[in-house]
C-alpha cells in the first residue's frame, strides 16, 4: 500500500484538496482541528485500548486515568482533560486500532504532526508505518516535511496560483479534479453492529454530560421564583400565568437546543475518524433525549401552574402545554440535528416560530390584527391552547369547536415538522441528482490518462486488489488488457 503527502505553500488549498479526496470517497478522515465532545471519557470509549498511547503511562502512575475527560471547548462551556496534541494523538491511535481487522482502506490525515511535540513523532512514524502496511494514507503536512518525505511513496504539489492543476511526482499540469478520482479508491470500512455504540451515548450523554445538570439546576430556580411570584393567583389571570409558565420553560431548555449544533458537528467528525459507528443511530438517540426532556419540562410546567392557579388541572392542559412548547422546541431539534446549518442560522430560524408566535397568534391581544394577517392565527398551537382556557377562549375569535380543538392544536405543533420533512425531501432529491451527475463526471475521466495516474499512484498490482468500480478496479482501462492499452495509445 502507498503514502501520498499533499504539499504547498500556505493557502493553496491543501486542506480543501483532502476535503474533495473525503467527499469523493467518503474515507476514514482526520481534520486538523477535530472536533470531538469534550466530556466524554476516554476508558468509556468502546473497542479502544487507551494504554496503547504514548502519554497513557503518565494517569495510570497518577491514578487518575479512569476519569481523564477529551477535553476541550464546546458550547462556550471548557471541560478539561487532554491537550490539543494528545487530543490528536488519541485519534490517531483509534483509527490503528479500529482498521487493524481491515484492509485496503483509505486514510486521510490533515496535519497529523501539528500541535505534537518532537518527542511523539517517533510514536507518530511507527504507527503510519503500521497503517501502510494494509492500508493506503493520504495526508497534508506542514510539520516535519522532511521526515514524512522520506516515507512518502508519492508528492502532490498545489499550487496557490493555479488551482485547477496539480502535479504528481513528476507529472506536471495534472488535472485537479482528475487526481482526486484517481486517489479516491479503497474499500467502506465495515462496522460491525453491537449495543456498545448505544451503551456509549448513554454515557456520555447522559451520565457524563454537565448540560442535563445545568438544565436542571436552572428549572429548578425558574421554576421556583415562580411558584413565589405568582403564588395564589386569581383565576381571572390565568393567561398571564401560562404565558409566565411558558417562557420560563422556552428558556430552561432553550441553552441545550443552542448546543445542538455543536453537538452534530463533532458528532460528525467522530464519525469520520471511526470513534462510533452510526451518526443515524446517534442522531435518533439524541432527538429522542431532548424531546424527553421537552417531555419532562411540560410536566414541571404544568405542576407549577397548578399550583399556583386552579382551574387547570385536567390532563388536557398538559397535552396542550407540550404541544405548545414542542412548537417552539422541535424546529431547533430539526435544524440543529439533521441539517448543516451554522449556529447563526440555527439560531435565527429556530427562533422564527416564537418571534412569530407573539405576532400572529392573537393571543396578546385577542380579536386585533389586519384583516387577512390575522387568519394567521390558525397556524399557531398557542391559538388553539388560548381556546381552551376558562374565561379566555370566550374572547379568541374563531375558535373551533371543542371537539375538534385539541386535534387542530396538535396538527399546529407539529406544521414546522412537516415542512422540514418536505424541504428533507427535495433536498433528497436535489443530493441524488447531484451524486449521479459525480458518477458520470468520474466515468467521463475514466481514459488512459486516469489510468495511468493510478499505476503511477497505486501501481498495477495495487489498483487488481480492489473490486469494486468506485475504487474504478473495473474502469474502462483497467479492465483491458494491456496490449489494447497499447493500441489506443
Amino acid at each position: 500500500m502507498t503514502l501520498t503527502t499533499v504539499v504547498g505553500s500556505s493557502g493553496s488549498g491543501k486542506t480543501t484538496f483532502l476535503n474533495d479526496v473525503y467527499k469523493s470517497n467518503k474515507c476514514i478522515y482526520i481534520r486538523q482541528y477535530h472536533l470531538i465532545r469534550p466530556y466524554m471519557t476516554v476508558t468509556k470509549i468502546p473497542n479502544f485500548d487507551p494504554t496503547k498511547l504514548p502519554f497513557w503511562d503518565i494517569y495510570v502512575r497518577e491514578e487518575t486515568a479512569d476519569g481523564i475527560k477529551v477535553g476541550g471547548t464546546m458550547a462556550g462551556e471548557f471541560t478539561a482533560g487532554l491537550s490539543g496534541g494528545q487530543r490528536k494523538l488519541l485519534l490517531f491511535e483509534l483509527i490503528c486500532q479500529r482498521t487493524q481487522g481491515q484492509s485496503e482502506l483509505l486514510i486521510a490525515l490533515d496535519e497529523p504532526f501539528a500541535g505534537v511535540t518532537d518527542d511523539f513523532v517517533p510514536h507518530l512514524v511507527e504507527r503510519l508505518n503500521e497503517l501502510r502496511k494494509k492500508h493506503n494514507i493520504i495526508l497534508v503536512t506542514n510539520d516535519h516535511v522532511q521526515t514524512l518525505t522520506e516515507l512518502a511513496d508519492n508528492t502532490i504539489t498545489v499550487s496557490a496560483v493555479d488551482r485547477t492543476k496539480v502535479q504528481v511526482n513528476d507529472l506536471e499540469g495534472v488535472d485537479r479534479q482528475r487526481s482526486i478520482f484517481a486517489l479516491s479508491i479503497g474499500d467502506e470500512f465495515n462496522h460491525t453492529s453491537s449495543s456498545d455504540d448505544f451503551k456509549f451515548f448513554l454515557d456520555v450523554e447522559i451520565f457524563s454530560n454537565q448540560a442535563l445538570i445545568g438544565i436542571f439546576i436552572f428549572s429548578l430556580f425558574s421554576f421556583g421564583c415562580l411558584t413565589m411570584a405568582y403564588w395564589d393567583s386569581d383565576t381571572d389571570q390565568t393567561a398571564l400565568v401560562v404565558v409566565a409558565g411558558s417562557i420560563i420553560a422556552y428558556f430552561c431548555i432553550n441553552p441545550y437546543l443552542l448546543a445542538l449544533v455543536e453537538w452534530r458537528n463533532a458528532m460528525e467528525e467522530e464519525a469520520e475518524a471511526l470513534l462510533h459507528s452510526s451518526k443515524s443511530m446517534n442522531r435518533v438517540l439524541k432527538t429522542s433525549l431532548t424531546v424527553f426532556l421537552v417531555f419532562i419540562i411540560s410536566w414541571a410546567e404544568f405542576g407549577i401552574i397548578n399550583a399556583v392557579i386552579n382551574g387547570l388541572d385536567d390532563i388536557k392542559f398538559w397535552v396542550a402545554i407540550f404541544f405548545d412548547n414542542a412548537s417552539l422546541t422541535f424546529p431547533f431539534i430539526c435544524l440543529g440535528i439533521y441539517t448543516k446549518l451554522d449556529f447563526a442560522s440555527v439560531q435565527i430560524l429556530g427562533s422564527l416560530p416564537f418571534l412569530l408566535m407573539v405576532f400572529f397568534s392573537t393571543t396578546f391581544s385577542p380579536g386585533a390584527g389586519v384583516a387577512g394577517v390575522k387568519e394567521l392565527r390558525y397556524l399557531f398551537t398557542r391559538f388553539y391552547f388560548w381556546c381552551m382556557l376558562p374565561d379566555v377562549g370566550d374572547d379568541m375569535e374563531g375558535c373551533p369547536a371543542s371537539d375538534i380543538n385539541m386535534l387542530y392544536l396538535i396538527l399546529s405543533a407539529l406544521v414546522g415538522l412537516f415542512m422540514f420533512l418536505f424541504y428533507e425531501l427535495i433536498a433528497a432529491i436535489r443530493s441524488k441528482s447531484k451524486d449521479l451527475e459525480h458518477v458520470q463526471l468520474r466515468e467521463s475521466m475514466q481514459d488512459q490518462e486516469f489510468h495511468q495516474l493510478q499505476v503511477t499512484l497505486y501501481g498495477e498490482k495495487a489498483l487488481r486488489k480492489f473490486n469494486h468500480l468506485g475504487s474504478s478496479v473495473h474502469s474502462k482501462m483497467s479492465d483491458k488488457t494491456g496490449s489494447e492499452r497499447i493500441e489506443e495509445a
